[in-house]
């Protein structure tokens, strides 16, 4: 029996005892298995990174062991008061001490960037970003987790990951005029959803792939993170090395695909020629609609670009559509190419003219307008965003209505000034882009480290905070339910981004903005309890924790002595992030018990460290009913010992 791309280049990489030994066509592993595997690559950002190497060098580690790690600056480029510029500079020296690559800010962003420098087929890469699978669009095993599993492993560390379930999508003909790759992880997104995905991997494959190069498949491994699986992975083939060539990088190149007898968990066919223009619409990248039941919506605000939709192919694309055209007078059009190679090309062959003369606002080569630190658009205002996320206020606004297209679908709704489903337009033509035989490369604004680094001194500046430790888990939890949330809590609702990024180096301030947009008093009402030797209890719905990777989720709650998460399902980095800081991810064994709890209970769990150490079943009682509700909690080995310390920091530091 063969092996499908997920396979080999896991079976590459996996370190556990007996797997060299394994006869060809088998795994050394079934799916839900816990596994560690080798990681080749890192990626950190500085909205993450921060936290990551002040961990890294928590742990007592003096160098970075992975063969690649990439310190991006694409965030936090706001600078409105020094503590973005400090992180900057502490990430920047840490990076040139401890042995990793720094990106400047202006350079792009991280998930383009390193499309475009660093990655290889075949090759791991651990990002502190949940959009890292952008690199399967290259035959990467690209995965997003916690900053802290990162500091592992740019320490040299492996990283644990449950052995998946492969599914393939196989794709059939070719995309007709006017869809685009955006249309076909729209659909997938529609055929998936946002939940009940976790522990799976996405491999696509079949005789569609070929019309696809590798930027439009990047596209669509990076929203594969709104799926919930761990990541997506195209086979590497010729179009990967035409890519990677034509990058000045053809000698990373090795063909991975599937062997014709390849086995998968599931196989989905998606026909490409029947794809039509998609949308997510608001609040959520699972609320998929048409474009043509959307048409006639007046749209105020068009923004292209972000690590979905920012490369060379993307804005020569909207170029040509807005060549000698104005932008509709009610709409703000901002364009934000996703890195330094793709507007310096754009500028020397003159479409770049083209996007400023129809209009067009110019905006960083940075993540900006899709984390919401930039760009907000007006109240009960309608956004165009070809970015991968449209969750309430993550824009910045409220009230606004966020819908999630292709940049063909958005460049032709700033031209009209509403939803235009771009097939039934007659004068103007279905741009055709194909990618250059060669990218023009300056690497200018990546520093590497120096060679001597003995004498080197890490910048700390006053924004740069201490790394909290999580506390022993104790006999017995007692405290009280602080908050009661519904389904599909993001990590935007736990930790907001936007204004709030600057304090991502700082616990202490950071903690202060839980649940800001949720409940304001949270943060104030937790610490109380904290302060009274009381724990708190965090109570969720279905797929709490989707999202952004981004660990502060679980470290600033654990900070407020959140000790415990009960939920009716967790999603998979935020689970993971849960146990690295010590708290306890709990499920409802009966989903209906959810509504027995209502905030302010008095709770108690006795014998909870029998319960994770054992078969990780325990009860709730909820002392102001009188009544009890089981629950469960499904931990490996290795996290037992991580809550049973306090947290994963607790557990590095204790082994060294």
């Amino acid at each position: 029996m063969g092996l499908n791309v997920t396979e080999k280049i896991l079976l590459a990489h996996v370190k556990k005892k007996g797997s060299a030994d394994c006869d060809a066509g088998e795994v050394p592993w079934t799916a839900g298995e816990e596994i560690a595997i080798r990681i080749d690559q890192t990626l950190t950002q500085d909205a993450t990174g921060t936290m990551a190497f002040l961990q890294f060098e928590s742990m007592g580690l003096d160098k970075v062991k992975a063969h690649l790690a990439v310190s991006y600056v694409d965030h936090n480029t706001v600078q409105v008061g020094p503590e973005n510029a400090d992180d900057h500079a502490y990430l920047q020296s840490a990076a040139a001490k401890y042995g990793a690559v720094f990106s400047k800010p202006g350079n792009g962003i991280c998930h383009q960037l390193h499309l475009e420098r660093f990655g290889a087929p075949g090759k791991t890469l651990l990002g502190s970003d949940s959009h890292t699978p952008t690199g399967g669009g290259i035959g990467m095993i690209a995965i997003g987790a916690g900053g802290i599993d990162v500091a592992v492993a740019m320490g040299g560390g492996a990283f644990n990951l449950s052995a998946p379930k492969v599914i393939k999508v196989e794709l059939t003909g070719r995309l007709q005029q006017w869809a685009a790759a955006k249309d076909v992880i729209l659909k997938v997104l529609d055929l998936f959803s946002t939940k009940g995905n976790v522990g799976c991997i996405i491999e696509y494959g079949g005789p569609g792939i070929a019309s696809l190069d590798v930027p439009e498949r990047a596209t669509i491994t990076n929203m594969g993170a709104e799926c919930g699986v761990t990541t997506s992975v195209f086979p590497s083939d010729e179009i990967t090395k035409q890519f990677l060539e034509a990058q000045g990088r053809g000698d990373v190149w090795q063909e991975i695909v599937a062997d014709e007898d390849a086995t998968y968990d599931r196989t989905v066919n998606i026909e490409l020629d029947k794809i039509e223009p998609m949308a997510a619409t608001p609040h959520s990248p699972g609320n998929i609609s048409s474009v043509m039941s959307l048409s006639g919506t007046k749209v105020h605000q068009v923004l292209i670009g972000s690590c979905t939709n920012s490369s060379y192919r993307d804005l020569k694309t909207v170029a040509k559509i807005l060549e000698g055209r104005k932008v509709h007078p009610d709409v703000e059009l901002g364009i934000a190419p996703g890195s330094r190679q793709v507007m310096c090309m754009l500028a020397r062959e003159g479409s770049l003219g083209k996007l400023l003369e129809s209009g067009a606002r110019l905006l960083e080569n940075a993540c900006g307008f899709c984390i919401g630190n930039s760009m907000s658009p007006g109240t009960n205002e309608v956004s165009l965003r070809t970015s991968n996320r449209n969750f309430e206020g993550r824009s910045g606004t409220m009230s606004a209505r966020i819908f999630l297209v292709s940049p063909q679908t958005a460049a032709v709704a700033a031209l009209y000034g509403h939803v235009v489903d771009p097939r039934t337009i007659e004068e103007i033509s279905c741009p055709v882009v194909r990618l250059p035989k060669k990218f023009d490369t300056d690497d200018s604004m990546f520093i590497d480290p120096p060679k001597d680094r003995s004498e080197l001194e890490v910048i700390r500046g006053p924004n740069i905070g201490n790394v909290p430790q999580g506390a022993p888990l104790p006999e017995d939890f007692s405290g009280v339910a602080t908050i009661k949330v519904g389904d599909k809590i993001t990590t935007d609702h736990i930790m907001p981004a936007g204004k709030r990024l600057k304090y991502r180096s700082n616990v202490k301030a950071y903690s202060e903005f839980v649940f800001e947009n949720t409940d304001p008093d949270f943060a104030s009402r937790a610490a109380n309890h904290r302060d009274a030797g009381l724990h708190n209890f965090i109570i969720a719905g279905e797929s709490y924790g989707q999202g952004s990777s981004r660990e502060h989720a679980a470290l600033c709650p654990m900070f407020l002595g959140v000790r415990a998460v009960v939920a009716k399902s967790i999603e998979r980095i935020h689970l993971a992030n849960l146990i690295n800081f010590g708290i306890v991810p709990l499920v409802f064994e009966n989903d209906a018990d959810y509504d027995k709890l209502d905030e302010g209970d008095r709770l108690e769990i006795r014998e909870i460290a029998k319960a994770v150490k054992g078969d990780g079943r325990a009860e709730l009682t909820i002392d102001t009913k009188n009544i009890s509700i089981p629950l469960k909690t499904d931990l490996s080995d290795r996290q037992k010992k991580i809550l049973k310390v306090g947290g994963l920091l607790n557990s590095v530091v204790k082994k060294r």
